[in-house]
């Protein structure tokens, strides 16, 4: 370990940091506003930072450089699962991307692995630590040139039962278990690893019970909301009705047919509730078949793609906030929305309530896949603008004191030194023995000469 890598272990210089993000999607999932505002912090705090990512390539700030270890994205809109031109093929790992894709499974954890060790090893030195947000893959296994920490949000494990719970038939069934293949191989890539970072306490005991990763090996670092953008503005008028949420549309896990289910009913008493939902709307499945079934085409809306300003006002508009995941690690669309002083309810599935905090206080709770009570908790926002200020009052503040990035980036620059420590630790107890079988000196000679260096 280089002489600077050691200083940087002990607290007294910046770090050098290679963050990886195999998918880093800025308008779908939490991956890519991980990667995003955690590097911001980061910079902010001194360190230097080098995002290292595949398609989607993640959006960072000013100053933050991406190195681009491009796929051979196959599920790129408009032609997902895409057999690519003989010319695309660069080498092996090309070929075993395809190739698993072609069988059904999801190749971009394990491929992405592999790229992101070969360009590790091509820089070796250049990094004091780096941070693999979910990547799980073998490739990162053995030596990357400095200490590994790992980001696991939540298992997917957890998105797999879930999935495997919705199919309808066995042919689906089958084809889940073919897609989360690569689950397997993240169980054996979790139990070794020696930093596991996640961001809740739920997430900390669903990684311990799937995963079977020691609880001591796992650390909580609580993320959460860019309070400078998502803040309340009475300048932007409050929609009647309006009820907003963040989900894809047919992932069991977002639990979006339980809401879709509670406006139907909320609306036999609230006819003109309605909801915007950010995220891509499927034109076949589940949700579209709620939609059509319980007429709600002109009660809801889908919306993609838009830009920071344009979410924040969608939030700040609506009258209510709504998360009715099934489960969530962390829920970041809950942290933002009570960011904006918007009330929200929320389920209690996974770490959402630790989140959200006590219903009635920051929030109102109810039971995941509840629609009856999704509805009624809905309903008694609507009713009561007394309860809708309170609640969204006590829901910034609760963010403020507990869910920002500068806190998410201070407990993770932590995590960075002591995982630093530990492997100059460990690389000094290796060394020590040979040392010792190979050296003449004496034992007392040998310590003093230690001491000294």
């Amino acid at each position: 370990m280089t002489a600077e890598a050691m200083a940087a272990g002990t607290g007294t210089g910046p770090l050098r940091i290679a963050l990886l993000s195999y998918k880093g999607n800025p308008f779908c999932g939490g991956q890519g506003v991980y990667v995003r505002h955690l590097s911001r912090e980061l910079a902010r705090l001194g360190h230097r930072v080098e995002v290292i990512g595949a398609q989607p390539y993640p959006v960072l700030d000013e100053g933050i450089p991406l190195t681009e270890l491009p796929s051979l994205d196959l599920y790129r809109q408009p032609d997902p699962f895409r057999t690519p031109k003989r010319d695309e093929f660069r080498d092996w790992i090309d070929g075993l991307e395809v190739a698993t894709m072609w069988t059904g499974g999801f190749p971009e954890p394990l491929t992405f692995s592999l790229r992101a060790r070969r360009h590790l090893a091509a820089r070796a030195g250049q990094f004091d630590v780096v941070h693999d947000n979910q990547t799980l893959g073998y490739g990162l296994l053995g030596d990357l040139g400095a200490p590994l920490v790992t980001t696991i949000h939540h298992p997917i494990t957890v998105d797999r039962r879930l999935d495997l719970d919705a199919a309808e038939n066995w042919r689906r069934r089958a084809s889940v278990r073919r897609w989360y293949g690569f689950t397997r191989m993240q169980k054996r890539v979790a139990r070794r690893l020696p930093s596991v970072l996640t961001v809740s306490g739920s997430s900390k005991q669903e990684i311990t019970d799937h995963l079977g990763v020691r609880a001591d090996r796992i650390e909580v670092v609580h993320i959460g909301a860019d309070t400078e953008l998502f803040s309340p503005d009475p300048a932007v008028p409050e929609i009647p009705g309006r009820i907003v949420t963040t989900s894809s549309a047919d992932v069991p896990l977002k639990g979006l047919i339980h809401l879709i289910e509670a406006l139907a009913k909320l609306r036999t008493e609230h006819p003109g509730a309605h909801l915007v939902v950010v995220g891509r709307r499927a034109e076949d499945g589940p949700v579209a078949q709620a939609i059509e079934r319980y007429g709600l085409e002109g009660a809801v809306e889908f919306v993609k793609g838009v830009s920071d300003a344009e979410l924040v006002d969608l939030v700040r508009g609506a009258r209510i906030a709504c998360v009715p995941s099934l489960y969530e690690g962390f829920s970041l669309p809950a942290a933002e929305a009570m960011a904006t002083g918007t009330p929200l309810v929320a389920t209690t599935g996974g770490a959402i309530p630790e989140v959200a905090g006590v219903d009635g206080e920051t929030c109102l709770a109810v039971p995941p896949g509840d629609a009856g009570a999704l509805a009624l908790a809905l309903g008694r926002l609507l009713d009561d603008p007394q309860l809708r200020a309170r609640l969204g009052a006590a829901g910034r503040e609760r963010v403020l004191e507990r869910f920002t990035w500068a806190r998410a980036a201070q407990g993770t620059a932590e995590l960075y030194r002591a995982a630093i420590a530990r492997s100059a630790k460990a690389g000094a107890a290796k060394a020590g023995p040979s040392n010792a079988r190979s050296s003449n000196v004496r034992p007392s000679d040998r310590e003093s000469r230690t001491t000294l260096c």
